[in-house]
């Protein structure tokens, strides 16, 4: 049944920041320009399709409701629903959680949805395309690897103590 749950929250995960891509280009990728790679941001600001200020802002704004809000969320689901208590429950539910979730942006989103499909396409920039290469991609990758299980490994420490 955990097992269950722990998949079924990872799904919710992957939910959300679908949602928050959504709304983040609900007026045109531009919105979400600094997902992409430092070229197209200059062509982008080149074009004056947006400037230097509008990109950190939003880069801002989005990681100041998303990163919460996914945190708040794993933690309520490991610890509040699924009853987690020393610190090797909350890793290893964090960690899978997290994965998941770090796989479908990779997977679903960059992949497919921004490097195969025309929705996540700026004028002007085509020939940028895919948009998220290089340095992006393996700064994205590592995060998901890497970056996710250290910390699942920080927030079921500070939990442990905690509960």
């Amino acid at each position: 049944m955990i097992t269950a749950m722990i998949l079924l929250e990872g799904i919710v995960l992957s939910f959300i920041i679908l949602v928050a891509c959504v709304v983040g280009i609900a007026n045109g990728p531009v919105g979400l320009v600094f997902l992409y790679e430092r070229e197209v941001w200059d062509r982008c600001i080149e074009s004056g399709l947006t400037t230097e200020a509008k990109i950190k802002k939003r880069a801002g704004s989005f990681k100041l409701v998303s990163i919460p809000l996914m945190l708040i969320f794993v933690l309520l689901s490991v610890y509040g629903i699924n009853g987690a208590r020393t610190f090797w429950e909350g890793f290893i539910q964090l960690t899978i959680i997290l994965l998941i979730e770090g796989l479908f942006d990779r997977l679903f989103i960059d992949w497919y949805w921004v490097g195969k499909t025309k929705a996540w396409n700026i004028e002007g920039t085509e020939d940028l395309r895919p948009y998220i290469y290089g340095k992006s991609l393996v700064i994205k990758w590592a995060t998901t690897l890497v970056g996710y299980p250290v910390i699942a490994a920080i927030l079921a420490g500070i939990m442990s103590l905690i509960v």
